[in-house]
């Protein structure tokens, strides 16, 4: 079987990654290979060129690959609406939602759609390289799964196990792991790597050596820890906090001061992402009213439930630190649902995301009607404001609104100018259209025009190059054919 898959011991632990690593290592070798992830949860998604949506991983892993994303790549997404329901996502397409209560249940019936586009996937490239999900390490879930090993077994391929060393207990989550498994997935286990190492490789003495005989499996080495990765990352917007999930407070006067408020069902965080990389910025994620000060610029972001955001908004007491920061001068802007919560009502007949009607905040001239298809398109086009300029990016919304065709991209702004609303995801992904907004709007010009893309290659170059020269890939390269570099 051409395929390999990457299996972590807990969330987090760096699968994505590392699959996107190893897909550009592959590709720059000379082969053709595709990522592939059976059943993903996330609230970050992309839409596909040939239509359809996907995690955003997936999306990366496509690009480290050189090809374009498909919803073959993940044929079952997750998109969380509260603790006990997610949007269900087959083959790129809104079907439902999954309960909480019936998850085991309802995600079996799943397997014969996921091997249909892992097969799909197999006839048109060399080798496939799989991202489970979580934990395989999960007895409660073991029955039904479509995600970890049980994917594995339906497809016959085997698997590589990843841990993460610098959230500390590595060995024992490995080796625990291990030992959780039933024997016949036990032994689909091909090899261990540790992830994100720091320090003094000489520490770790002959801990592999130990690892290795408890296990039964070979460990392949292990790969540094990077710091300063700007790539998407699909879960949790931890970038630009400290250790605490505090928001790291802006310094230096000649930085643009960017803070992105993070509410409960924050989706397409990745958004922010440029700003992120952009030196000259000051980032940081604000959960917190009391983090409002000093900022330039304000960004509510994409949300999976825009209603019950709002009313976390309300309750925290975000509106009157939002009016304060506006008499001061300071810029607004609202990305799809953080638009919708900017406009003055959104209408939600049908219960798609919350109740049938919630007041927004009325800064902006808009008004939103949820709706049961979801539009999801890539988006390539012109710019009316602030001047004629390409872009690129990408819509994912239920959400219809009214728009200002004066301001496309932009669907709206307020009649001061310090507040604008956005539906499309990536806008800022373009340098040279990000600079001509921020200098446009906010009198800032930033000393690069890079595109967002230039950076992820540069990232996931270091990753491949670190797998290249830490890792122990003579098992795989006997298998291609082919030496990695």
């Amino acid at each position: 079987m051409n395929a390999l898959m990457i299996q972590g011991t807990a969330s987090g632990v760096g699968k994505s990654l590392l699959v996107a690593g190893l897909c550009r290592l592959l590709a720059r070798s000379g082969v053709q290979v595709a990522p592939f992830k059976p059943q993903n949860m996330s609230n970050a998604s992309s839409a596909c060129p040939s239509g359809g949506e996907i995690g955003r991983a997936q999306a990366l892993q496509a690009f480290a690959a050189g090809i374009e994303p498909t919803v073959d790549m993940n044929p079952v997404l997750l998109k969380p609406e509260a603790d006990n329901a997610a949007q269900l996502v087959v083959c790129g397409k809104v079907r439902g939602r999954l309960m909480a209560g019936r998850f085991k249940e309802d995600r079996g019936a799943l397997m014969h759609e996921v091997l249909g586009a892992f097969n799909r996937l197999r006839d048109s490239y060399d080798w496939i390289v799989v991202e489970g999900a979580g934990s395989p390490a999960e007895p409660n879930l073991r029955e039904g799964d479509i995600a970890n090993m049980g994917f594995a077994r339906a497809a016959g391929i085997p698997v590589w196990l990843v841990g993460d060393i610098d959230r500390g207990g590595v060995f024992a989550a490995l080796l625990g792991t291990m030992e959780t498994l039933a024997a016949p997935d036990r032994r689909r286990v091909q090899a261990v790597i540790v992830n994100r190492f720091r320090g003094e490789a000489s520490l770790l003495g002959d801990v592999f050596e130990w690892l290795e005989n408890r296990s039964g499996t070979p460990v392949l080495g292990w790969l540094p820890y990077f710091p300063d990765l700007v790539l998407p990352d699909e879960d949790i917007p931890y970038t630009g906090m400290d250790r605490s999930g505090a928001a790291v407070k802006p310094v230096g006067g000649h930085k643009l001061r960017v803070g992105a408020i993070q509410y409960p069902r924050a989706s397409n965080t990745t958004d922010l992402d440029p700003f992120l990389a952009d030196t000259d910025v000051e980032f940081a994620w604000l959960r917190d009213p009391s983090e409002m000060t000093g900022w330039d610029l304000v960004v509510l972001p994409g949300s999976k439930s825009t209603s019950a955001d709002l009313s976390w908004l309300r309750a925290r007491g975000w509106p009157l630190s939002l009016e304060r920061h506006l008499r001061y001068g300071g810029r607004v802007l609202g990305i799809c649902g953080g638009a919708q919560m900017l406009g003055r009502r959104i209408l939600d007949p049908e219960g798609i995301e919350g109740p049938p009607a919630a007041e927004g905040l009325a800064w902006i001239p808009i008004e939103t009607e949820m709706l049961p298809d979801k539009r999801v398109r890539p988006v390539t086009a012109r710019s009316r404001w602030p001047a004629d300029l390409s872009f690129t990016g990408y819509e994912i919304r239920h959400g219809l609104s009214s728009e200002d065709p004066e301001v496309y991209p932009f669907c709206a702004r307020s009649d001061d100018g310090q507040v604008m609303g956005t539906f499309i995801h990536g806008l800022f992904d373009d340098g040279r259209y990000r600079c001509a907004v921020l200098e446009a709007w906010l009198n800032w010009k930033s000393a690069t025009e890079e595109d967002i893309t230039e950076r992820w290659t540069r990232d996931l170059d270091r990753i491949a190059d670190a797998m290249a020269a830490n890792l122990d890939l003579s098992i795989l390269e006997s298998r291609i054919g082919v030496r990695l570099h």
